[in-house]
């Protein structure tokens, strides 16, 4: 977990930081050392009271840790502890956010989008989807069931009207059903999701872009979880013809800090259109004074921003270029890979059923039972009983229909089936494959 490797470069990186202030009288603040030691002690205890996110076996929910170069550079530029919402607060970590941007951007095929780093996915939803307001004011978000639900809550905060569509069984938007909501003539944004955090699906955004340009909707891309696996080689045919189209929506939404290796909050929002940025105009008595260039803060809701995280996000994208055939394309082919090689596992298994074919690293399957209820039963006691094992899973709820779909001799005695689920999104998961897949095993066999 600790490599010492990266304090030694941390204090390197920090030794030079340092000479750019060599100049000012010499100042130390304060600080009682020993105080300071005991404090840090009861906190690393407290810390030990979370699951071992960065191990292979925490094969949960999609945590992941930040690679060494986002916590090295995150770590160093809090001695400066920049602020990117005006340039005298964050002059260099403003220019390095601005540089990221135009590489995600380009990642998209967009090269001069309107964008700029968020606290997370949901305040970077929250700023397309107002933006999509003040362009088609009154009019109703639609999105999938299987959507994140911070669309229809920023919805309802925004005062507009939202409406879900429904999935057919791979896990993707309906795409009859979103037709007749556009009949009704009052839908002003269809929400794609780019990788469904319940079930990695990636909607059919060709056909949506087609139902969009035809009933004149704006077509946002929520792409927070799988923005970034345009650049692998190993989806299937139809997900790349998703990920091709990308660059034909209005915005777009990514998260550095699921698949980008970043630190917790790092998220971002881009606009294929410049001119949106009329609709963030504002005045201010006291910034935007330091200089005549772009404040980031001219272009976000949020004000007061981490410069860290433009600071952590240029490291690593310096490092791992935004390219395909790179380094980190190849990490999340890995990932791909893993995910499909789980799934085989689980159906040569006399216990599990995978369900969906995987579009990105995101694994759902049944546990084998004779009903509904007896399956949910079991997915919980082999959720406890793996965690026993250090092995660290999630559980998901699921439409009966859906997991009927694939197990169609199970007897649908219940409205839903609770369902194992496991996000591959280390690289490292792929030689774990064999050890979590013996003690899922295991635990079926205790289960009986």
């Amino acid at each position: 977990m600790i490599n010492p490797a990266e304090l030694e470069l941390l204090q390197q990186a920090l030794a030079t930081l340092a000479k750019g202030y060599e100049d000012l009288p010499t100042f130390t603040p304060d600080f009682d050392i020993q105080a300071a030691s005991k404090v840090l002690q009861l906190v690393a205890e407290r810390m030990q009271d979370n699951y071992p996110y960065y191990h292979p076996q925490y094969a949960g929910q999609m945590l992941k840790p930040p690679h060494a170069i986002a916590r090295i550079a995150y770590a160093m530029s809090l001695w400066v502890n920049p602020n990117n919402h005006a340039l005298d607060g964050g002059k260099a970590s403003s220019a390095l956010e601005k540089e990221c941007i135009v590489q995600l951007g380009r990642m998209y095929g967009w090269d001069s989008p309107l964008g700029h780093l968020t606290g997370g996915g949901t305040m970077a939803n929250l700023e397309a989807l107002w933006v999509a307001g003040r362009l088609h004011p009154g009019k109703r978000i639609i999105a999938s069931t299987q959507a994140h639900y911070t669309h229809s809550r920023i919805s309802n905060v925004l005062g507009m009207p939202f409406s879900p569509v429904p999935v057919c069984n791979d896990g993707r938007m309906d795409l009859e059903a979103i037709e007749s909501l556009l009949k009704a003539g009052d839908v002003g944004t269809i929400v794609a999701t780019i990788g469904n955090t319940g079930l990695g699906a990636v909607d059919r955004l060709p056909e949506i872009l087609d139902l969009a340009r035809q009933y004149c909707a704006r077509v946002h891309a929520d792409a927070a979880y799988g923005g970034y696996f345009g650049l692998a080689s190993q989806l299937r045919d139809e997900t790349r013809a998703a990920y091709d189209c990308l660059t034909d929506v209005d915005s777009i939404v990514v998260d550095p800090h699921k698949h980008g290796l970043q630190p917790y909050g790092c998220g971002c929002v881009l606009f294929r259109n410049p001119d949106v940025g009329q609709f963030y105009k504002h005045d201010s008595p006291f910034t935007y004074f330091s200089s005549a260039e772009l404040h980031l803060g001219e272009i976000s809701l949020e004000c007061s921003r981490p410069g860290a995280a433009a600071v952590a996000l240029w490291a690593t994208q310096h490092l791992f270029p935004l390219e395909k055939g790179g380094q980190f394309a190849e990490w999340l082919d890995t990932s791909l890979l893993a995910a499909q090689d789980f799934r085989q596992r689980l159906n040569a298994s006399d216990h599990y059923q995978a369900l969906m074919q995987p579009e990105l690293d995101i694994v759902v399957y049944a546990v084998s039972a004779p009903d509904a209820k007896e399956s949910s039963a079991r997915a919980r006691q082999v959720f406890s009983l793996a965690a026993r094992k250090d092995l660290h899973l999630a559980l998901i709820e699921l439409p009966v229909e859906l997991v009927h779909s694939y197990l169609p001799e199970l007897d649908a005695n219940a409205e839903t089936v609770t369902g194992l689920r496991s996000v591959l999104m280390k690289p490292e998961h792929k030689d774990w494959l064999g050890q979590i897949m013996a003690i899922l095993e295991d635990c079926a066999e205790e289960i009986g």
